[in-house]
């Protein structure tokens, strides 16, 4: 089976951002996409920014195709000054964080299409509690033969994305002891979790085509990978962060993706192997930083050496300043090392839960204040 790659000669960036809707009052989650959509589309100079998901408790707010960071993050907060407004009108705010930490999944409602109730008419139980949020970053790549080499080397980072953005560690009313829960309850999906480690791009074309003849799946849209490839956009998409509360840490970790593949795909296209770590390491890497997040000690290389993934991700930044400068987005990386300073987002809201003896609802309070207070003056 042949699979066109629509490979972008520059790395162009593409941001999608999942937010949750929450009542004002409650704070539980609103089944009121709809009435949202029908609000904010008209404000909007392009409605086609603003998206339907899988559950009518959730928008997602994608960008156009853009060259730099500061650009994606400007042609977002274009879209979330619209969306804001609608959700006033409704007392509706908007959630950003890898869970809710009470709502119940027995009361949501799925959203209207054949591909969604597909989803759930197989997944059942599993694909009914799908309560996350997450944040995609595609970087387009000009070559398909480098895409899988560059995927697998990119698994390396994979702890570090996901303790920086790890936001959910409340589930049912409950603190799970992890600080991302989303990201192994998001695994259960048929096809979902982390990828095969291909080495070239005919092995994902034969992979695919042994998941259509055998009806795992009918699109290859269905293949949810951690990180996959984007073949109609010519793009690798990273699908590793919780959702973001906040629009400072959003541009964060979407510049420290960005460099990460092109300075990955740099060095593959200069000659040099990229390094890669086999599937029981990467497998243990996801699971210690789902678990103990910033203070998650991971496994750094296919010689089994670990350091605590907060000392590795200070050697990385300053590695990458150079790729940063030349994308126009020093300031971006740079603050990546602030989150682990002030804490990530499971952090702060056990800090909440903790300082309000439990209250929940002080937990989403503060989260949706983080998306206000962070988009600065309007």
């Amino acid at each position: 089976m042949r699979i066109d790659f629509h490979a972008s000669p520059e790395p162009t960036l593409g941001v999608e951002w999942e937010l949750a809707l929450v009542d004002r009052r409650t704070r539980d989650l609103r089944n009121d996409a709809t009435h949202l959509f029908a609000r904010a589309r008209p404000r909007l100079r392009d409605p086609g920014k603003l998206h339907q998901e899988l559950l009518r408790n959730t928008v997602e707010i994608v960008s156009g195709i853009c060259h730099t960071v500061p650009e994606a993050m400007a042609d977002l907060r274009t879209t979330l000054e619209g969306v804001l407004p609608a959700g006033d009108d409704l007392d509706i705010d908007l959630y950003g964080a890898g869970t809710h930490p009470f709502a119940s999944w027995t009361v949501q409602q799925l959203s209207e299409g054949h591909r969604y109730e597909e989803l759930i008419n197989r997944t059942q139980w599993w694909g009914r509690q799908m309560l996350i949020w997450g944040v995609h970053v595609h970087v387009g790549m000009p070559e398909k033969e480098r895409v899988m080499p560059v995927l697998s080397a990119l698994l390396n980072y994979y702890p570090h994305l996901q303790a920086l953005s790890a936001s959910s560690p409340i589930w049912a009313g409950i603190d799970t002891g992890y600080a991302s829960n989303r990201a192994l309850m998001f695994q259960q999906l048929p096809t979902a979790g982390l990828p095969f480690q291909f080495e070239r791009w005919s092995e994902f074309e034969g992979y695919v085509s042994d998941q259509l003849v055998t009806g795992v799946i009918e699109d290859l849209t269905e293949i949810r990978w951690d990180v996959r490839p984007a073949p109609r956009h010519g793009t690798l998409e990273n699908r590793v962060c919780d959702g973001v509360s906040n629009f400072t840490e959003l541009a964060a970790l979407v510049a420290l993706m960005h460099c990460l593949v092109v300075d990955l795909d740099t060095r593959l296209a200069a000659g040099e192997p990229l390094p890669t770590m086999p599937p029981w390491h990467v497998q243990e890497n996801k699971w210690r930083a789902a678990r103990y997040g910033l203070d998650a000690i991971v496994i750094t290389d296919a010689a089994s050496h670990e350091r605590l993934v907060t000392e590795d991700l200070a050697e990385l930044l300053e590695r990458l300043a150079p790729v940063a400068e030349r994308l126009g987005c020093a300031a971006e990386l740079a603050s990546v090392a602030d989150i682990p300073r002030r804490g990530a987002s499971y952090q702060r809201q056990r800090a909440v839960a903790e300082a309000t003896g439990g209250d929940l609802v002080a937990v989403v309070d503060s989260v949706v204040r983080e998306l206000r207070e962070g988009l600065g003056p309007q």
